[in-house]
């Protein structure tokens, strides 16, 4: 089997450019980059050059300027509204350098709350998140606060979170990148092991080089374009 077909991400001679006034910013010029089911891939680059550019559109919060975009053999960019809302609930876990847990919502809310998009049955759906924060070392918080949670906690909320709908694809931006070193070690140590635990496929872009080196693969973004580092 050839790697175009065994991967879930596909993406070839992505470009995104951005109008700013009477100039057109090219941010990715032709990016090309092959992600197969289970494994973790990270991509580096400076401040800027557009990794989260490229994430966002991965996980179509975005579209692209040009260029293919599949995931699963789906046409991401092609996709309506609605159909792309779908997807992003459905086949992708997001998890970002900041948590943006609800404060409203207890940590065992905030996890249930992509959850409830769906159509799985309600206690089914409340197991599983009590589960998964069990797993993150959250059993005893689970009816915690937000703010009564340190910056560690809530990130591992976020990696819970990320986990409810059971996606394909995690999508990491910065996710060790708003902790201290010690938190950032234990988050990482997490992240990794429950993504090979549940079998999940994960991009990571970070400038972290201890998170980036325990990636399967690693790639530099940079000019707008993707390399093998």
């Amino acid at each position: 089997m050839n790697d175009a077909a065994a991967a879930l991400v596909q993406v070839s001679s992505l470009t995104r450019h951005f109008l700013t006034g009477v100039e057109t910013l090219e941010v990715l010029r032709g990016v090309d980059l092959q992600v197969r089911e289970g494994e973790i891939v990270a991509i580096t680059g400076e401040s800027g050059c557009g990794k989260s550019t490229l994430l966002g559109l991965i996980g179509g919060l975005d579209r692209p300027t040009g260029g293919t975009l599949t995931v699963g053999g789906v046409d991401i960019a092609g996709l309506g509204e609605s159909e792309l809302s779908a997807y992003r609930n459905r086949d992708v876990g997001f998890i970002f350098q900041f948590h943006f847990l609800l404060k409203d919502f207890t940590a065992l809310e905030n996890v249930l709350i992509p959850g409830m998009m769906g159509n799985e049955p309600p206690r089914r759906l409340r197991e599983r998140a009590r589960q998964l924060l069990a797993e993150v070392g959250l059993e005893a918080r689970m009816g915690a606060w937000p703010l009564e949670l340190s910056g560690g906690e809530r990130q591992r909320v976020a990696v819970a979170r990320a986990l409810i709908n059971e996606p394909r694809l995690i999508l990491a931006d910065e996710p060790t990148g708003n902790l201290d070193e010690r938190n950032a070690s234990g988050v990482e140590e997490l992240l990794f092991g429950l993504v090979q635990k549940h079998r999940r496929t994960m991009v990571i872009v970070t400038h972290d080089t201890a998170l980036s080196s325990r990636a399967g693969r690693r790639f530099l973004l940079s000019a707008g374009r993707l390399a093998a580092s």
